[in-house]
Order: C-alpha cells, then sequence, then structure tokens
C-alpha cells in the first residue's frame, strides 16, 4: 500500500553548495534511508519513476545533485571521487535533511541506509558497498546494502576505445564489493563503452563477493523502460511494464535488505513470475 509522498527541494548542506532533494511517505516512523546517485548529467530532479515510488513505500529518498549534472557543468576527472564525497556528505547531515523536510523530524531511522543509483550513479553507489577505483577504497560502513542499476562492468580490454580514452577511471575493482546489493541490467543494453555487450552490466553481480541478486530485464536497453524520468528524453526503450517490474523488485529488496518488516530472512526472491524479468541470487563467500 502506497502513501503520499511529500518532497523539498533544493535542500543545502551547511557550508557547501550540495543542493539535494528529500522525500518521503506522509506517514510511518522509524523509515528507513536510501541516497540515490544520479547517472551523468542528471540531477536531483531525476528518476521520479523510481524515487517516488519508493517514497511512497515507506523510504526516505535523498538525491544529491553531483558535479557532472548538466545544472552544474563541473565535471573533472576527479568527479568519481566527488560523487562518493557527496553522498558521504548527505550521511553526515542526515539530522540537517530530516528537519528540513517538515513534518519529517523523529521519523527516520538514521541506521538503516542503502545506497542505489543508476549508470554512472551505480558506480558510486558501488564504491560505498566496496568497489574499488585505483585501489582506493572509498567504502562506508553506515550503508549496509546497494541497488545498482545498469552499473559498468570491469574496465581494461573490455571498454571500447572512447571509454578508455575519456574515462580512465573506469576499471572498477568487485573484488572487495562485499556489501550486499541488488544488480539490475537490462539484456539489450548494448553500452558505447564496451566491446562486450549486455552481459557487461552484470559484472557487479558475478564479480563481487557477498550476497548479491541479480534482476535481468528482457528487452531493457540503459534506461530499464524509463527510470531516468516521466518524460526524459534518454529513455530509448520506453515501457511502463519495465518500469513497473523494476520499481516492484527493487522495493522489495529494500525492505528484505533494511529489514522493514523484522523479516530479512524471508525469502524475497519468490516474487511472481514475469515474462519481462528474470531474478537470480547467490551468496559468494570469497
Amino acid at each position: 500500500m502506497s502513501e503520499p509522498v511529500v518532497s523539498v527541494k533544493p535542500a543545502v548542506l551547511p557550508d557547501s553548495d550540495l543542493r539535494v532533494r528529500i522525500s518521503a511517505p506522509s506517514g510511518g516512523r522509524d523509515l528507513p534511508v536510501v541516497v540515490f546517485s544520479h547517472g551523468f548529467g542528471s540531477s536531483l530532479d531525476g528518476y521520479g519513476p523510481l524515487t517516488d515510488y519508493w517514497a511512497a513505500h515507506g523510504f526516505v529518498v535523498i538525491q544529491p545533485t553531483h558535479g557532472d549534472s548538466r545544472t552544474v557543468g563541473a565535471y573533472t576527472q576527479e568527479t568519481w571521487r566527488d560523487r562518493v564525497s557527496d553522498v558521504k556528505r548527505v550521511l553526515d547531515e542526515l539530522a540537517f535533511l530530516e528537519a528540513a523536510l517538515p513534518g519529517l523530524a523523529g521519523r527516520v531511522d538514521r541506521t538503516r541506509v542503502a545506497a542505489a543509483g543508476h549508470s554512472f550513479g551505480g558506480q558510486t553507489a558501488g564504491n560505498l558497498l566496496g568497489l574499488r577505483v585505483e585501489d582506493e577504497d572509498l567504502s562506508d560502513k553506515r550503508v549496509s546494502a546497494g541497488v545498482l542499476l545498469a552499473t559498468a562492468g570491469r574496465g581494461g580490454a573490455d571498454l571500447s576505445p572512447f571509454a578508455a580514452e575519456q574515462f580512465p577511471f573506469m576499471n572498477p575493482d568487485f573484488t572487495h564489493m562485499t556489501t550486499p546489493a541488488l544488480v539490475v541490467a537490462g539484456d539489450k543494453d548494448d553500452s558505447p563503452l564496451t566491446v562486450r555487450g549486455p552481459d557487461w552490466l552484470t559484472d557487479p553481480y558475478y564479480l563481487s563477493p557477498g550476497e548479491k541478486s541479480l534482476l535481468t530485464v528482457f528487452g531493457a536497453e540503459h534506461s530499464l523502460g524509463g527510470i531516468p524520468g516521466y518524460e526524459a528524453k534518454e529513455t530509448t526503450d520506453e515501457n511502463p511494464d519495465m518500469v513497473a517490474l523494476v520499481q516492484l523488485v527493487t522495493t522489495a529488496y529494500l525492505r528484505h535488505a533494511l529489514d522493514v518488516t523484522g523479516t530479512a530472512d524471508t525469502d524475497w526472491v519468490n516474487l511472481p513470475e514475469n515474462p519481462l524479468g528474470r531474478l537470480e541470487s547467490r551468496h559468494d563467500p570469497r
């Protein structure tokens, strides 16, 4: 059952120019937190089909605007690291952000936090979970689960010449990404960043240890049916049914991973079969 959503934007973090959007259900207490990192060029205004849905189903969703946003235009080769700093700054200021949304104070459980992101934002979320770039550990123990949507795979020979030249930081090491996560990939997401094809986007699932789940969305391209926005021009595979599947599975996973109902051990994978996708899970104790 969904709740009406209340939201405020922009909230500007103290001693910072970092702007965020905060959304939450109008009712409920002990609400867990999801910090969502947008894809390259987007902003706090993006991803309504997903973030609004999460907020309506019991989560406080916080969306920072990173420097690579078209609304900021401050992309550099250090942006991948700055994005992680943005999310950590959000976690540092949860009390401030809770107070910034009228009616939210006292209703947030700051001990239950997930990081989520799409595309470039998926790598940002992955860094919080233990994914390393340039062998740098930026993980954060405050984050207990993640959702990585259409997230880049390994680098090296798997990168296209364009990606290797333009994005030298795109060489992630998943071997330390031990925090539980759900990976979402479209089987038609033929990214220009890789020479491998759509299976490249499943690397965060297959190459990382620990408890991991993978949702493969059949027929989906990079937009996964339209999660970047209600009218986003970058959506190339518009399909409301795909979006509904991603909404359903990610919400079920977040409820499980953050123990929203007190039944974290429930086999959440037993969701209704859907012709648009396949869900699988594994535990790799490496």
